[in-house]
């Protein structure tokens, strides 16, 4: 069998994430042949390079919609002959359409892997494709539900987490000297700078805890422009909230973390399966994250972790002291959320899933 992949880039992302550890996976299978095409010269999971597939570029050319590249991706496409086309992306997707159409080839559409409260911006796009997909998989049941995915050949297949990715982690000591955290506990958040992610309530909390216990740093972690959330911390807590930026072997960092946060801004965001959070849970510290998207199919409320209300930092405040301050509850809540990821997002259950619905779209 032969699958054809098409993403735009590998940079840093969850959905670029979970594509590298599905060809990983996939790579052991001797009866897959596989090709990857990106439209952009950039791979930051340079792990997939140890599979040896055969990756083509077809760069754009300044125009953000490169009419080019739906024969780039056709001529591509004609010489291996691919059983499957599987996108991952709503513009790749439709520059995979003609190519599906003339070729005849099935393609299974794997854009969705977000699950905003409000779409309107941009359902048009997403639903565009959705005729031209025999199968729609997206990684939470609150995408699936966001875009209205057509429920006859839509599906779910949860991440998997691949434990050896936080095999061999730096030793903690040496990294609490590297970053200077002097403190008894640690509170971290790894999201990007943008307006997706809600720093201003993470750090309002911060400030808030802070007024009362010093003993904690809170690391600020993620690639992007931290410089108005800098200016948001007094002079007296610049040694207790940390800006990292970002970091290549970020989870070293979140494994000296006692609980990580991820607070969205749900006006311009709907996290899916966020790796954020399953990486905290797979090194077995409790996550505080926002109510909305896929962050309830990953947390179990009050259970592994706790869902918040977003632009809430009292109550943000108040769910991390709570953890502080009892750490039967904090050892327990972790526990829990690393059993939730070796039962629902296990790497292996997601390549076969995969490889399932790849035999059954041949056949």
């Amino acid at each position: 069998m032969k699958v054809l992949f098409f993403i735009e880039s590998l940079g840093s992302g969850g959905k670029e994430r979970r594509l590298v550890e599905l060809i990983k996976g996939l790579s052991k299978d001797g009866n897959l042949e596989m090709e990857l095409v990106l439209t952009k010269e950039v791979i930051h999971y340079t792990d997939i390079l140890s599979t040896n597939i055969n990756i083509h570029y077809i760069v754009r050319k300044g125009l953000k919609k490169d009419p080019r590249l739906f024969y780039k991706f056709y001529k591509i496409a004609s010489k291996f002959k691919p059983d499957i086309i599987h996108v991952w992306g709503n513009l790749v997707a439709i520059y995979a359409i003609p190519t599906k159409v003339f070729l005849k080839t099935p393609m299974i559409n794997s854009q969705i892997t977000n699950a905003p409260l409000n779409v309107s911006n941009s359902f048009l796009e997403h639903t565009l494709t959705f005729p031209f997909s025999d199968v729609i998989i997206a990684n939470t049941y609150a995408g699936l539900n966001a875009y209205s995915a057509p429920k006859n050949k839509s599906l779910v297949i949860y991440n998997g987490f691949d434990f050896n990715r936080i095999k061999d982690l730096e030793d903690k000591s040496l990294l609490r000297q590297r970053f200077n955290i002097k403190t008894r506990y640690a509170v971290g958040m790894v999201a990007s700078f943008n307006e997706r992610k809600d720093y201003t309530t993470y750090i309002e909390a911060a400030n808030l805890i802070l007024e009362k216990n010093n003993n904690i740093t809170f690391l600020c972690i993620g690639s992007g422009d931290y410089s108005k959330f800098e200016q948001m911390v007094p002079e007296k807590n610049i040694s207790n909230i940390l800006f990292l930026g970002k970091q290549d072997r970020v989870e070293s960092i979140m494994n000296i973390c006692d609980i990580g946060v991820l607070i969205t801004n749900n006006e311009k965001h709907g996290e899916g399966i966020s790796n954020a959070i399953l990486e905290f849970s797979a090194l077995s510290k409790p996550v505080i994250a926002t109510f909305g998207g896929g962050n309830g199919e990953i947390i179990e409320h009050n259970v592994s972790g706790f869902l918040i209300n977003q632009k809430a930092p009292k109550e943000l405040k108040n769910k991390i002291l709570r953890l502080l301050n009892n750490e039967q509850d904090r050892i327990s809540y972790g526990e829990k959320a690393k059993k939730i990821v070796i039962k629902k997002f296990n790497i292996s259950n997601m390549v076969d899933e995969f490889k399932t619905i790849y035999k059954r779209i041949e056949e």
